[in-house]
């Protein structure tokens, strides 16, 4: 009857854990197990400079964008539904967005929408710089002859080198080449002699046609 009573005793000062049964979490862990939450997904998120020049392009990375997000151009204070540009990712990460040609302060945004009205899911802000271009190229030559020229800016998509006669009007047409393509090209000289312009001319969103840099030709 002692020895009994004195297995009873032993067994009531075990501690609760060692009571449990082989494998089982203890009171503690199953509290910390508990108050665990679920990793959350990650969000969209936005890479590209906060900086550029006026008129050029913008390469832009959307991250974890949602179905029909898009990228846009804005100025800061303009609503959810305004923007100077704006591209649909559609199922791009990626996107190039011209920048507006006038140097000032902009922002990118991701939208999309809600509810059948637009809103904003990320913002991001842009500098554009005043935008500069410089030309190279010979400032004579004969009558038909090639004319090899260089000519680096914004290099914007709808940017272009161009030879018109001097004083011709900012969108008048002649030889010209895409400096986003390529920077350098030879283009068609003139026929009739006399003085000809070789011209940067930058088309960009707010600023449309600015001619940023001329050289004088001379076509003899």
């Amino acid at each position: 009857m002692r020895l009994r009573h004195l297995v009873l005793l032993a067994a009531a000062a075990l501690p609760l854990a060692a009571l449990s049964p082989a494998g089982a979490p203890s009171q503690a862990q199953a509290q910390q197990q508990a108050s665990r939450k679920p990793p959350q997904p990650a969000g969209p998120a936005l890479s590209a400079s906060q900086r550029v020049m006026a008129g050029s392009p913008l390469s832009v990375l959307a991250s974890r964008a949602p179905e029909g997000a898009r990228l846009a151009i804005a100025r800061p204070a303009d609503p959810a539904g305004s923007a100077i540009v704006v591209v649909p990712l559609r199922a791009r990460p990626s996107a190039s967005l011209p920048t507006p040609g006038e140097a000032g302060a902009y922002e990118l945004r991701l939208t999309r929408d809600q509810d059948g009205a637009p809103v904003i899911l990320l913002r991001q802000p842009l500098v554009t710089t005043p935008p500069q271009a410089t030309l190279a190229a010979p400032a004579r030559i004969g009558r038909g002859q090639a004319l090899p020229v260089r000519g680096i800016g914004p290099n914007g998509e709808r940017d272009r080198v161009v030879l018109v006669p001097a004083g011709a009007a900012p969108d008048a047409d002649g030889p010209s080449f895409f400096p986003q393509e390529n920077v350098e090209a030879t283009l068609d000289g003139p026929d009739q002699p006399g003085a000809y312009e070789l011209r940067y001319v930058m088309d960009a969103p707010v600023s449309g046609l600015r001619v940023l840099a001329t050289q004088a030709v001379s076509v003899e």
